[in-house]
Order: structure tokens, then sequence, then C-alpha cells
């Protein structure tokens, strides 16, 4: 948003969102509750919730973009000032969001804050798509807020709910499992903390150092110890997998990955958005843990 500042932005449209209240349980043109995702892998379970009560709108879809650092567009505006429930990941994460949701108060709407309700502040680890537990809790919420939002639809979210949970996740659960019970105890590194989250909820004993971790995904520079301990794991085969986000591929990522392919250590990636955008939720990370099962079988041979 290069000539026009955030604040002028928010502050021109919160007149046209003031007289848009929407009372708890009402609709918004004929198409069910309005529902606003500020990224899409929330979005994406969240229509599949909904199914044709709601109507979900994700605001960043794209894998390109960066939501860490999105600037927010007058259109993105004007969809948040519609929204009866808005999801936001928080943690520092999406600070825009919370931004627009503050600059266009409605009457009767619902945020749900992901961080807030999984007792995360920021500073802690934002990407609670990629921790199991907390996905669980996402789901219960969403629901809850459903019902909270249309009463009359509470029965038609509990049938979307177990089918999501019976269907649309087995595979995912499966796949958990399995990695869980084959490869519990395996070491493996990381490029960043995305992975931090899902690796003990497969049972792998991720070595790489936590604040490098941190840095990468901050896109701040590690500790000169930190690059000697990942250099050191790789260089001496102490990690059986290396798994790195193709979305963030900084110098020092690129070096460590081709490193660990010359050390032949099976390499397998991970994104931070839905890869391809218009993928569900459970297929994205389905997809992603079955390259990594791949992977570990490779490394270990069973």
């Amino acid at each position: 948003m290069h000539n026009l500042s955030i604040a002028v932005l928010l502050s021109a449209l919160a007149l046209a969102a003031a007289g848009a209240g929407l009372s708890s349980g009402a609709t918004s043109g004929g198409s069910g509750l309005q529902v606003v995702a500020a990224e899409n892998f929330w979005g994406s379970i969240a229509a599949q919730l909904g199914g044709n009560r709601v109507h979900v709108t994700s605001v960043i879809t794209s894998p390109a973009t960066d939501p860490h650092d999105y600037e927010p567009t007058a259109a993105d505006a004007r969809t948040m000032a519609g929204a009866q429930l808005a999801i936001v990941n928080g943690i520092g994460y999406d600070p825009w969001a919370d931004k627009l949701i503050a600059a266009n108060p409605v009457s009767g709407r619902v945020v749900l804050t992901v961080g807030d309700l999984v007792g995360v502040k920021p500073g802690g680890n934002p990407h609670r798509w990629y921790s199991p537990g907390d996905v669980q809790k996402v789901i219960a919420q969403i629901v809850r807020d459903y019902t909270k939002l249309d009463p009359k639809g509470g029965a038609y979210y509990k049938q979307q709910t177990a089918r999501f949970e019976t269907r649309g996740l087995a595979r995912y659960k499966r796949l958990i499992a399995m990695i869980k019970r084959k490869y519990h105890g395996v070491p493996d590194g990381a490029s960043e903390s995305i992975f931090a989250l899902l690796a003990p909820a497969l049972g792998l004993k991720l070595v790489t150092p936590a604040r490098f971790l941190k840095a990468i995904s901050e896109g701040t520079d590690p500790t000169a110890a930190d690059k000697t301990t990942v250099d050191r794991q790789i260089a001496r085969r102490q990690i059986k997998v290396w798994v790195f986000n193709s979305q963030n591929g900084t110098p020092d990522v690129a070096r460590l990955t081709d490193a660990a392919r010359k050390q032949g250590i099976p390499i397998t990636t991970i994104t931070e958005t839905l890869v391809p955008a218009g993928a569900t939720w459970e297929a994205w990370q389905s997809h992603q843990l079955t390259a990594l099962a791949a992977a570990l079988l490779k490394a270990t041979g069973r």
C-alpha cells in the first residue's frame, strides 16, 4: 500500500462500515453466515464445517504471499466490515487483521482469535495449524460460534463436524498415527518453526536448535553458534530427514538444504499456506505427511 497508509484507509472505511451492523443470527446477502478468515488454511476448515449455511472468504490465498508482512487493500477492509464471524490467527502473525476489525466495529460480530483460544501469546510459535491438537480446538470453537450466530443450524453444524472428522480428516489422522508408530524417536532437522509443532505430534525428535527455527521463521539472522550446530548435525548425519519450508528459501536455508542433499539425507518440504491455493486443508496436510513418510522410509529402511 504505497500511496495510502493503512491508517487513512481504515478511517475512510470505518464510516462505511458504521451502518453495516449485523445482529446475532442474521445473514448477509441471503447466502448464509458471512465468515472472513485472515488466511485460507483456517478458511478451508471453516468452509467445510459450515457447508451451505455459511459463505467463507479468505483474505490471504496466494502461496506467494507472506502473511507476516501482508498489507491489506480497500477490498479487504470492505470484506472484513461485512463479517459476522472473523477468524484470525493472532500471536503476532496477522496484526493487520486486528486493525481491520477494530476499524470496522459491527454489532453482534464474533471474532475467533486462534492464539487466544489455545493460550499462546505473541512471541510464541504462531503456526498453530500445524498442531493437530490445536486444530481440533479450532474446529470445536468454529462450530460453537456458528451455532451462536445461527442457532437454527445447530444440528446441521454437528452433522458437518462429524462428516469432517470421520471422512475429511480420516487420511490425515491415519498418516499421523502411522508415522508415530513406525518412526517414533527418529531424529530430524528443520529449517524453521513451522515443523516444531508437528514433529512432537508425529513422535519425531526435532534436534534443530529452537532459536534457529524461530530466527528463520521471523526473518532474523540465526546466531553463529546455532548455525554451527545445524551445520554439524548435517555434516555428521545426526539427522535422518531434513524438512524445509519451500516458501522461505533464505540463503541459510538454501545452503543447509544443499548440504543435506550432498550428505544423502532425504529432504522433504512443507509450506506455510495451502499449496495449491485451491486445496483443502486436509488434502494439503496429508500430501505433506505422505512425502515425509516416504523420506523417513528412505532414511530408515522401515
